[in-house]
């Protein structure tokens, strides 16, 4: 990582190697928010962060501890602190609460995370409230997934009642929202996620219509490859949840009219079969377009519910293998499997944009690459110091080392550089950015995992067996068989369906990756960076 680019800033000069440029001053509301929400102070609200760049100094001193060294510490101080200037802004958690642990020891750098998979049983429900709580309370928020949940109507043996449904204890987790203070400055924020095959969809759908209902909610619906072929064949849609096994004996398990097999997040308590599949009862049957023309209709006149397409994000993630995603963080740019954790920072496109609004505007690659790669290391060090509240996120992000950098700025950066926003000169300019952003990341990945040793999922073995087989046939014309046993790396560089497509970019890094292994898992992700736009980006636009 060497470039007289990064030659770091010492105190407010600059170095002669590097070209100094004019910010604007921060409007009025950018410091208002900055002020409300991410200048750490005292308990009694005096400013322990004098200004701006105090802040700045703050987040890199506190990420640059994390070194492994004093000396090494002092080194990545000053280009963290560079980058931080530069356009690098981590997100709201972690300039908020890094480096303040004297003032507020409970709080998070994380910014994402998801729930433990919620149980069918009040036990299950009421255990992950207790979590979620302490979750936001921490600062974090938090997505789950409902559609585990019994339809509304279905009997419970145990209470010999007839339960009242997923979205009835939604309702709980939302007053609960309502009425935890999360850390920081903010409101709590959650996502809630339904499988548009549960049998109670149609409520979820309208759950927003009724005035105050789920407002601690961001909804969305999880839509599979096979309900979007049964729109576009305007087929029936069957309405599904899983056979206990406790009633087995009540149904015929082999009629196709009454048992659907198919993938489910859980498997205690029902009926599965050796492949994994589960048994679901079919509560009825509807047509497909005409679901699909409700959830058309509501996202038109309410917003909500958005809809994730979720066998692409299994089919996309890096971690195909050993993860099965069911819901994301609450803005939704990150989809993380059970207590799963992310963290997040964001790029200032508009930093490097020189000479604007002439014939000679420019967009300086060499020094946004330099930020990516000085940021990923930064962003890196947030693991050490994530403050997660429960044990189960803290071993989830310390295994996997899930990054999530985006860029924000887009918008006002392409107007700098006179190009219409759209255009194909637009589009080309934002592939662009998105592959200087991801290919220095993942050399980062490399050299990172050569210093400090690879993210330990990517050194565990993992056994081959015949699903693993059916979601990447390729491993079979490689000579994979059920029983080898197959180190994550290999897994991760040569088989995620995304790194395949850095390997068409960059092929020989990708290889090195799989005999090596990278830092993390994951480095890419574009979040809505809506505060920190309006305030560190100086009213930028949006990511």
């Amino acid at each position: 990582m060497s470039s007289v680019r990064l030659e770091a800033v010492r105190g407010n000069g600059i170095s002669n190697n590097m070209v100094k440029h004019r910010d604007i001053e921060l409007q009025p509301a950018s410091l208002d928010i900055w002020d409300k929400k991410y200048r750490l102070k005292s308990k009694r609200g005096e400013a322990i962060d004098q200004t701006i760049d105090h802040t700045y100094q703050r987040v890199a001193r506190a990420l640059a501890d994390a070194e492994a060294s004093p000396e090494l510490a002092r080194h990545w101080y000053e280009r963290f602190l560079w980058a931080l200037r530069r356009g690098a802004i981590p997100a709201g958690r972690i300039t908020s609460n890094a480096g303040a642990l004297e003032h507020k020891p409970a709080t998070s750098t994380i910014n994402c995370t998801v729930s433990g998979s919620i149980g069918d049983s009040m036990d299950d429900i009421l255990e992950k409230v207790h979590q979620a709580g302490l979750t936001l309370k921490a600062g974090c928020g938090i997505g789950y997934e409902f559609s585990t949940l019994r339809p509304r109507g279905a009997y419970v043996s145990g209470a010999g009642a007839y339960t009242s449904g997923p979205l009835s204890f939604m309702d709980i987790y939302d007053k609960m929202c309502f009425t935890v203070s999360s850390a920081g400055g903010r409101r709590g924020a959650q996502m809630g996620t339904f499988d548009v095959s549960h049998p109670d969809v149609k409520e979820f759908i309208r759950a927003k219509r009724e005035d105050g209902r789920l407002r601690q909610f961001n909804l969305s619906l999880l839509i599979t490859d096979d309900f979007i072929a049964a729109v576009k064949a305007d087929g029936e849609w069957p309405l599904i949840f899983p056979v206990r096994l406790n009633e087995a004996e009540d149904i015929a398990l082999d009629d196709p009219e009454q048992v659907i097999w198919r993938d489910w997040p859980l498997h205690e308590g029902y009926v599965s079969r050796d492949d994994g599949k589960v048994a679901c009862k079919i509560y009825g049957r509807i047509r497909a377009r005409g679901l699909w023309d409700m959830i058309m209709a509501s996202t038109y006149d309410y917003a909500e519910p958005g809809f994730i397409l979720i066998d692409r994000v299994n089919e996309m993630n890096n971690n195909w293998w050993c993860e099965d995603i069911r819901a994301t963080n609450p803005c939704g740019e990150q989809p993380l499997p059970p207590y799963g954790s992310c963290l997040l920072g964001s790029v200032n496109l508009t930093k490097f944009v020189r000479e604007p609004f002439t014939e000679r505007a420019r967009f300086d690659w060499e020094e946004y690459r330099e930020v990516v790669r000085v940021f990923t290391r930064m962003l890196d060090n947030v693991v050490e110091i994530n403050g997660l509240p429960l044990p189960q996120q803290r071993e989830e992000i310390t295994r996997k080392r899930r990054h999530g950098m985006g860029f924000l700025g887009l918008g006002s950066t392409v107007t700098l550089l006179r190009m219409r926003y759209g255009s194909k000169e637009s589009l080309a300019f934002t592939e662009q950015v998105a592959r200087e952003m991801a290919v220095p990341g993942w050399e980062v990945a490399l050299q990172l995992a050569e210093e400090k040793g690879p993210a330990p999922i990517l050194n565990e073995e993992f056994e081959v067996d015949l699903a693993m087989l059916a979601k990447r046939p390729e491993m079979v014309a490689d000579g994979w068989k059920v029983g080898d046993r197959i180190p994550g790396r290999l897994l991760h560089a040569r088989y995620s369906r995304y790194m395949q497509r850095v390997a068409k970019v960059a092929p020989e890094l990708v290889e090195k990756l799989a005999q090596t292994g990278a830092r993390f898992t994951h480095h890419s992700s574009i979040a809505p960076t809506g505060t920190i736009s309006l305030s560190l980006a100086n009213n930028a636009s949006n990511g």
